[in-house]
């Protein structure tokens, strides 16, 4: 059993309901019976829910409001852990911020980050003792920016696995199975992740459009069009978005250039009408 710190802040907090036996629900349930709590579940949909002090609903966003109605009587709070749907229908809420398939340890949530929200202050600080009690970093994002911060989420997870299954397509015309695609590209994908998260993606961008190389680019357009075309649009916006990055770099670089010292100017000039 892993006692923290933050489960002493949790009491008399100490029983949940996991509500929804999917991937989160699954991997949820087992971290919190690791962290010390006396778990519940995961249930399925229509199974009896046994008196609680929490009722975390790990169930899609558009039946979070019938799940709620349903856990109210049995639960002393109820909360939800979706990214993208507010707190109407239940107290508070704490959004993992990883992509799970079910079965991993209970130490995946360990150092990730968490999205936490509360109705009330002893609800808020509840979800930031849910969290920590974990291993997750809280942070508050109200509902006014929850939409905002799950959409930077799906950014950052499932609309990169888009480009990325275009990368494995396009590499996949040139005769390369699958399997050995993503082998290929895999170390190029983690060395660019740990670059831009120890330096941003200004600095950690390389390649043609980062070296104004626009006839390299022009080829690999053309290739797309030949043998994909399908994915033409999707390496255009691409390519678009990166020229602003490589922009943005240049025009950080500039600024950060010193200025020409005006009397050495000046002196400069004088030498070269002397000299004339």
């Amino acid at each position: 059993m892993n006692t923290t710190p933050s489960l002493v802040a949790v009491a008399p907090a100490r029983t949940v309901a996991v509500i929804g036996a999917g991937r989160l629900g699954s991997v949820l349930a087992r971290a919190l019976v690791d962290a010390g709590f006396d778990v519940r579940g995961p249930l399925r949909r229509g199974e009896r829910i046994p008196r609680s002090d929490i009722a975390l609903l790990c169930v899609p966003d558009a039946a979070i409001a019938e799940a709620a109605t349903n856990a109210r009587p049995h639960a002393g709070l109820v909360g939800h852990v979706s990214g993208a749907t507010g707190l109407d229908d239940v107290d508070f809420s704490v959004h993992p911020l990883q992509t799970f398939t079910g079965s991993e340890a209970p130490g995946i949530f360990r150092g990730i980050g968490a999205a936490i929200d509360g109705r009330t202050p002893s609800a808020l600080a509840l979800a930031r003792a849910l969290a920590e009690a974990l291993g997750m970093r809280p942070v508050r994002i109200d509902d006014a920016h929850r939409a905002g911060y799950h959409a930077a989420a799906s950014v950052a997870s499932n609309l990169v696995l888009a480009v990325l299954d275009a990368a494995e397509q396009i590499v996949g015309s040139a005769g390369i199975s699958p399997a050995d695609a993503r082998a290929a590209l895999a170390p190029l994908v983690r060395q660019t992740v740990e670059n831009w998260a120890a330096l941003g993606a200004d600095a950690a961008l390389t390649g043609p459009i980062a070296r104004g190389d626009e006839q390299t680019v022009a080829r690999q357009r053309a290739a797309i069009a030949a043998d994909d075309p399908a994915l033409l649009g999707l390496f255009d916006a691409l390519a678009t978005q990166t020229r602003e990055i490589a922009a943005r770099r240049t025009a950080a670089e500039r600024a950060a250039q010193p200025a020409p010292d005006a009397a050495s100017s000046t002196d400069s000039s004088e030498s070269t009408r002397s000299a004339a």
